[in-house]
């Protein structure tokens, strides 16, 4: 069975734009229910993929949050090029942490931050754990036999964690300047999240100087909450959100 590797997408719709930022080892698969869901609503939604990502794993661990910043930034000017002048961000995990570095860095309509890390120190072994995992399923699920995976985790294991180093780089630049953010925020988490402390959350709520700002809790779902069991109440909330901003354009 040959893997089709996963693909940027766009999906046309409005003048109003929504750009959505995949989770770290994740891709646009992350968010493309959520995508096809708000195209219905009447939205334009973009969402690329960073370097080092839908590629073999040894390619993830020479990226880092500069790279994956560039992409971000790329996209945003997009969907800037080709007329939307209003966008509104979504980003699940470490697409979570760069929606909150746009909203420090762009004019953003409005953020929804999605399980985005903001604690370090619990965080390094579950992100180092879950890479160990990505790198295995990778392999298994592009055909290589069992003694071959065995092989290449070892030699996998033997890469340099800069990326993981440079995540928390990125998590600890991004708290420093939380209170710089004055964009409406949707601040969503998973209460059953075991990447990501839901500590979190809250932090991510009380330090932003937003005036309109909401922290959703979600009681029965993980990390990944885009594809967990309570995904159509997620797409509704943001929805909900997303129809409360002031957008100039219809």
């Amino acid at each position: 069975m040959k893997i089709v590797p996963p693909k940027p997408f766009t999906f046309k719709e409005g003048k109003r734009a929504v750009l959505l930022l995949h989770a770290f080892t994740g891709s646009s698969a992350d968010v493309r229910m959520l995508g096809r869901y708000l195209q219905k609503r009447g939205y334009t939604c973009h969402a690329p993929i960073y370097k080092g990502h839908g590629v073999p794993p040894e390619e993830l661990m020479k990226t880092g949050h500069q790279d994956w910043w560039e992409d971000v930034e790329a996209a945003w000017e997009k969907l800037k090029d080709e007329g939307y002048e209003e966008i509104a961000v979504a980003g699940l995990s470490l697409g979570g942490a760069l929606t909150l570095k746009l909203a420090i860095e762009k004019d953003v309509k409005g953020i929804i931050p999605m399980c985005a890390p903001m604690t370090i120190e619990k965080n390094k072994d579950r992100l180092y754990q879950g890479v160990l995992e990505y790198a295995k399923e990778y392999k298994q699920l592009h055909g290589m036999n069992e003694d071959q995976v065995k092989k290449e985790m070892e030699e996998f294991k033997k890469l340099p964690l800069d990326t993981l180093y440079s995540i928390n780089e990125l998590i600890d630049d991004l708290h420093q300047q939380l209170n710089k953010i004055q964009a409406p925020a949707l601040i969503v988490q998973g209460a059953l999240d075991q990447m990501v402390e839901p500590e979190s959350a809250k932090i991510i709520h009380r330090e932003i100087s937003s005036t309109q700002k909401k922290l959703k809790w979600y009681e029965h779902s993980h990390h990944v909450i885009t594809m967990d069991k309570e995904k159509d109440q997620l797409h509704e909330d943001i929805y909900e959100f997303l129809e409360s901003l002031d957008w100039g354009t219809k």
